[in-house]
């Protein structure tokens, strides 16, 4: 069986605000709990903007993040037809969902994605377009510079089995990378 490459085609984004904090989470897999704790952190960071790299699983996490401009690259177990279908955007308008986003915040290029199209992510990080690869799948913390490129996973928020659970905030301005266990 042969992987099917699907190109990573993606409309740039600018964002004008200032964002230069963004708070990182991933594979919530609608555990609540955890997803409270990594919000009640970023409310006590003043963290306003917030990207989710996918598998979300549910309009449970989604409504919980409803205070704050939400980035979701959906996964591949939000991929289930009906969740995406089912998140309408009058419920949502502060969120912006889609399978993979491109963003410039602070004149750094970003994009946004699951990272389970393996041969998709590899292209992404490798295309030496973006200065910040955010992902998530792995359910692993990851910070790697590859080229010029950064490549993050904020790890798990939810899922069985893997410990710890983990969040992130990225801080444009200066590259801190703080990784949050809850």
């Amino acid at each position: 069986m042969c992987a099917i490459f699907v190109p990573l085609v993606m409309p740039l984004l600018v964002l004008v605000n200032d964002m230069s904090r963004l708070g990182l989470i991933s594979d919530t897999h609608n555990h609540t709990q955890n997803v409270e704790r990594a919000i009640a952190c970023f409310e006590a960071e003043g963290i306003s903007t917030v990207l989710h790299a996918g598998d979300v699983n549910g309009k449970t996490v989604l409504r919980l993040l409803t205070p704050f401009d939400l980035w979701v690259a959906w996964g591949n177990v939000d991929r289930d037809e009906r969740l995406p279908v089912s998140v309408t955007a009058e419920e949502f308008t502060n969120a912006h969902l889609a399978y993979s986003h491109s963003l410039v915040v602070e004149g750094c290029k970003l994009a946004l994605l699951h990272g389970d199209n393996v041969p998709q992510l590899s292209h992404v990080i490798h295309s030496g377009e973006y200065d910040y690869v955010i992902h998530g799948h792995t359910h692993q913390l990851r910070d790697e510079l590859i080229g010029h490129t950064r490549v993050i996973n904020p790890g798990a928020l939810g899922g069985s089995g893997l410990r710890p659970k983990t969040f992130a905030i990225l801080d444009l301005a200066t590259g801190d990378l703080q990784t949050l266990e809850v």
